[in-house]
């Protein structure tokens, strides 16, 4: 019998399909710039984005010059020049529309919330995260939402975590779990942090690095077998 009483989720491939909305807001984007989407160029502007916040995750570079540079950047790689700030103003506007769910997002935290404490702990710009999860549902069932950029740190800092165990009374990390789908962001975040993790796999990705969780999941339901 597990003694778990708080509950951290992260949002994107996690409770929400991020990867839906991204490809959507990727589309119109796209569209605007009369760049036709193809498989070839969706490919390399998330290798773009994805060396961007990985950057950003291991602190070699600001959340600002992700979002600033990354369409900028993407665009130039097909001959187009463009405004990176004002790309990325117009692709907010369009990811707010996707607050589409995670299989299983909504029974799961339905049922936990009565037994345990949810929290969000995200990266990411806190207005978008704040109007996808209220669209979804998904808001009214935490206790509170953690959004890096309202912390002044991102996951996996330490300080981003202790941010946010110093706005929860009496915590205690021995009794909490972050369940994440990032084994870079969520998982090693919550290892430096004292947590115990569980690394959210539908994918059935190879773990290749040396980053290994306390569980592993492929399905949201799977994590009642673990509480």
């Amino acid at each position: 019998m597990s003694t778990y009483k708080t509950l951290f989720f992260d949002v994107d491939d996690t409770l929400l399909d991020f990867g839906a909305a991204e490809n959507n807001a990727l589309q119109l984007l796209c569209k605007d710039m009369k760049l036709p989407f193809t498989p070839e160029i969706e490919a390399s502007y998330r290798k773009i984005n994805k060396q961007l916040w990985r950057a950003f995750e291991e602190g070699t570079i600001s959340r600002d010059e992700v979002l600033h540079t990354r369409f900028s950047l993407f665009f130039k790689e097909w001959g187009l020049e463009a405004d990176g700030i004002q790309l990325e103003q117009t692709y907010r506007t369009y990811l707010e529309q996707g607050h589409m769910l995670m299989d299983g997002a909504m029974e799961l935290v339905t049922e936990l919330q009565h037994r345990y404490d949810l929290y969000i702990v995200t990266n990411g710009v806190s207005k978008t995260q704040d109007i996808r999860l209220r669209s979804s549902g998904l808001y009214p069932h935490m206790k509170q939402i953690f959004v890096s950029e309202d912390t002044g740190y991102q996951k996996p800092m330490k300080e981003f975590f202790d941010y946010v165990f110093d706005r929860i009374p009496d915590f205690d990390p021995s009794t909490a779990l972050i369940i994440g789908d990032s084994l870079s962001a969520d998982i090693k975040g919550g290892q430096l942090a004292g947590l115990d993790t569980c690394w959210f796999n539908p994918k059935g990705l190879v773990n290749s690095t040396e980053i290994i969780p306390t569980y592993e999941i492929s399905d949201l339901h799977q994590l009642h077998s673990i509480l």
